[in-house]
């Protein structure tokens, strides 16, 4: 299970402006915004963008300043993976160490979606053992023990939410390593990726294998 909320795509203005300083060609620029305030390529800046990104990463180097921040929520062993991306991304989670105990452990704050019923059987008899360890760290805060507990038995199908930020050059080497894993929350988010503006002429940008 992977929910993806709120994103909000930044700086494209910025980022091709910069991609003009080495030859100079800022009088070439054409891109404006519309009446929502959302940016838009002109003729001339499109053309040059699919061009330096097709050429390389030491050529598009304006993408790593087309920032993206999104709210994800995914499971600990999907968050496992994704912190192989840790260069140029920064990610604030909620806090298991503060609040695990704050609301009762219940199948939804798991992602529990393609256990059979064996599987789902053993997960309810976990949450059931944790919800009454919970119960008996909010009633003795000073039991450590209960927190311990819970701490170390929880399971990685945990669901945490970090607010991340990221930029294109990030999301094209996330989608070419991820986009045929066997884990169906990575096809969720390359799903995702390719949905983001200008995706199909910045980030799909290896032709023969989108």
């Amino acid at each position: 299970m992977i929910l993806i909320e709120r994103t909000s795509v930044m700086n494209f203005d910025n980022a091709i402006r910069g991609a003009r300083n080495p030859m100079n060609s800022w009088a070439r620029m054409d891109s404006s915004f519309d009446e929502n305030g959302a940016f838009v390529f002109g003729q001339n800046d499109l053309d040059l963008a699919k061009r330096l990104a097709r050429a390389g990463s030491d050529h598009r180097k304006f993408l790593r300043q087309i920032f993206v921040s999104v709210d994800i929520t995914a499971p600990l062993y999907w968050w496992k993976e994704f912190d192989t991306y840790k260069v140029g991304t920064v990610a604030n989670s909620t806090s298991t160490m503060h609040k695990i105990h704050v609301k009762a452990f219940s199948r939804e704050d798991f992602s529990c979606d393609r256990l059979d019923e064996g599987g789902l059987a053993a997960l309810d008899a976990l949450i059931n053992y944790l919800e009454g360890e919970r119960v008996r760290f909010v009633a003795d805060k000073s039991d450590k023990q209960a927190w311990h507990n819970m701490i170390q038995l929880l399971p990685s199908s945990f669901n945490q939410m970090r607010t991340v930020t990221l930029n294109y050059e990030n999301l094209i080497n996330i989608y070419y390593a991820r986009r045929t894993h066997k884990l169906a929350e990575w096809h969720t988010l390359c799903d995702w990726i390719l949905s983001l503006p200008y995706a199909a002429d910045l980030i799909a940008v290896k032709e023969d294998q989108i």
